[in-house]
């Protein structure tokens, strides 16, 4: 075997173990936010009762999925990088009333899965059950919300963030398969304001 030969059968193997392992990670990567989340319910409680309302700004806390995220306002869809979407602010939130509508990803990949983690808070939307209790931090104070309707829309369902009569926090994320494939919906009823 000559030198040539020798020097492109250690770069092609180099390159199938280095494309082996660049594969595998983005395997991981991807399989991140599904992993189970042993701790996760339990860090987001602990956070919840360690810290007075409001002192970390305006939060979704839902501790039975692992969700402790950022609510943020903006005007196009990159602030769902950033954390949860308060969407359509003009018809409701925790102080005024009406439809509180939160929106955030359900997947999308970061560089490290933690990062995968945290900019893909509603991965585990679907596991929420009817009059599971959650919080939300707005504007100073901490209000307690419990699930009363989950179910499925289609994408082009823009009804959910309608104005409500009735005080209710509407969550929606895209569907697994992505936005084409429709949104999956909790509603939640609030009970409460904790000072």
């Amino acid at each position: 075997m000559t030198k040539c030969n020798r020097f492109w059968g250690r770069l092609y193997t180099t390159g199938l173990i280095v494309g082996l392992c660049g594969g595998l990670y983005i395997l991981w990567l991807a399989f991140a936010p599904a992993l189970p989340n042993i701790g996760w319910s339990e860090n987001v409680q602990t956070t919840v009762n360690g810290t007075q309302p409001g002192t970390r700004g305006d939060r979704l806390y839902i501790p039975q999925i692992g969700v402790d995220v950022a609510i943020v306002e903006g005007s196009d869809i990159s602030v769902l990088d950033k954390g949860a979407w308060h969407r359509q602010p003009q018809n409701g939130d925790p102080v005024a009333g009406g439809n509180f509508v939160l929106s955030a990803h359900r997947f999308s990949m970061g560089w490290t899965p933690q990062q995968t983690r945290a900019k893909s808070p509603f991965y585990h939307i679907d596991q929420l059950k009817v009059g599971d209790q959650f919080f939300v931090d707005f504007k100073g104070a901490r209000y307690v919300y419990a699930v009363s309707r989950l179910y499925s829309v289609p994408q082009t369902a823009v009804q959910i963030e309608g104005a409500s009569a009735e005080p209710k926090l509407t969550l929606y994320s895209c569907d697994l398969r992505g936005a084409a494939a429709g949104r999956y919906v909790v509603e939640a009823k609030p009970l409460g304001k904790i000072t």
